[in-house]
């Protein structure tokens, strides 16, 4: 189910006690930021689609990791779409994405982390336990149609999520993307890094091993996630 996503006011607070009687699992929230732009056509839109279907495969090998994995998808252009709310990954059908527009990386980092903050208080509310969550931002562009006060409010908030350990956002600029300013926006100990198209896969390989290391873990461990290096030297 596609909505708009404009501002936190568009968030219906829905607290599905069920489906945590069913899986009162701990959760490991992820959420994906994937930049469908116009520029993003043709082998590079396909190349998101395929990882993006690779990782919920990869994932849902482990029957642990599928029960705990918890996955929402924000489509974003010049418009901000959640494609996907957060569900368990052996519930997640990946989207077929379709590039077209402009791109708006603030307004896109603004509402996944209103996302992640409504389903932490889902989290609460019904006394799940959850994993500090993962956001992964793909662009091959730039905020041409951010505004001056998103872009703040984006970096900033991106920067104190991270001091407070509420999110680690790791942010990768495809090919031409506009690595300075997608710099801007990351806290300094996670700066963004560059793809080629070609190495999507990788890195949500990478993802994948990532949720399942943590999934076995227990909340509130600290555990250090595998190198990206090794999913990146091709």
């Amino acid at each position: 189910m596609t909505s708009r996503f404009d501002s936190p006011g568009d968030l219906t607070d829905i607290t599905d006690l069920a489906e945590f009687v069913e899986n009162p699992e701990p959760r490991c929230p992820c959420i994906l930021v994937l930049d469908c732009s116009y520029s993003m056509s043709g082998p590079r839109i396909q190349a998101l689609n395929d990882a993006v279907e690779q990782f919920k495969d990869e994932v849902c090998n482990d029957q642990l990791t599928a029960m705990r994995a918890e996955v929402a998808v924000i489509a974003y252009s010049h418009e901000i779409n959640v494609v996907q709310d957060f569900v368990t990954v052996q519930e997640f059908n990946p989207p077929r994405l379709v590039a077209d527009g402009g791109t708006r990386i603030a307004g896109a980092i603004n509402a996944s982390l209103d996302l992640l903050e409504a389903r932490k208080e889902t989290y609460r509310v019904n006394g799940i336990e959850y994993f500090r969550p993962i956001a992964l931002l793909i662009t091959d562009g730039y905020p041409e149609h951010d505004s001056t006060d998103d872009i703040a409010a984006a970096s900033e908030r991106v920067k104190q999520a991270e001091q407070q350990r509420a999110v680690a956002y790791f942010a990768f600029g495809v090919d031409d993307a506009d690595m300075n300013s997608l710099s801007g926006f990351m806290a300094p100990q996670r700066p963004p890094r560059p793809l080629r198209g070609a190495q999507l896969k990788g890195i949500f390989q990478w993802l994948a091993n990532s949720v399942a290391a943590i999934s076995q873990s227990q909340p509130g461990m600290n555990l250090e996630l595998p190198s990206q290096d090794q999913y990146l030297s091709y």
